[in-house]
């Protein structure tokens, strides 16, 4: 979905190649949230372990600004909400997609979970969130 790699960079409007994560990882020890980073993998499961081991040897909080080409990922699995929006300080060229998710639930048999997405208006329209919610439930009914 090309839509969701739009970004400014200068002022200029270009479209990533590939695009990397940045995701909050909480520090059950501690209760603080580390942002971790991660470059994207040709498989879930080569993902999923980069991730892990990433998170838990990372001991900074903050390795320094989110880049420019990631997307942006942040859980909450304590509640279940109809929707979610973050503050982006009125920068104008902030592009990069948030995502959310929350606790999941069982309703008429099926597992609902909340899902938000936040985006710039400018490249990623209800069209291009409707074609993602789609991929997603397909993906979803398959495993």
């Amino acid at each position: 979905m090309e839509e969701f790699r739009y970004r400014f960079l200068d002022g200029e409007v270009v479209l990533y190649e590939s695009i990397d994560t940045s995701f909050t990882y909480l520090d059950k020890e501690t209760e603080l949230f580390k942002v971790v980073n991660v470059p994207m993998q040709d498989t879930i499961e080569k993902f999923v372990q980069l991730a892990t081991v990433t998170a838990e040897n990372q001991k900074e909080h903050f390795t320094g600004p989110v880049e420019n080409d990631v997307y942006q990922f942040s859980a909450l699995p304590w509640i279940t909400f109809t929707h979610i929006s973050h503050t982006d300080f009125g920068n104008r060229e902030k592009a990069q997609p948030i995502f959310d998710w929350g606790k999941y639930h069982e309703r008429e048999g099926k597992f609902m979970m909340p899902f938000s997405v936040q985006v710039h208006h400018v490249f990623v329209d209800g069209i291009h969130i409707g074609k993602l919610a789609d991929e997603l439930q397909r993906y979803l009914d398959e495993v």
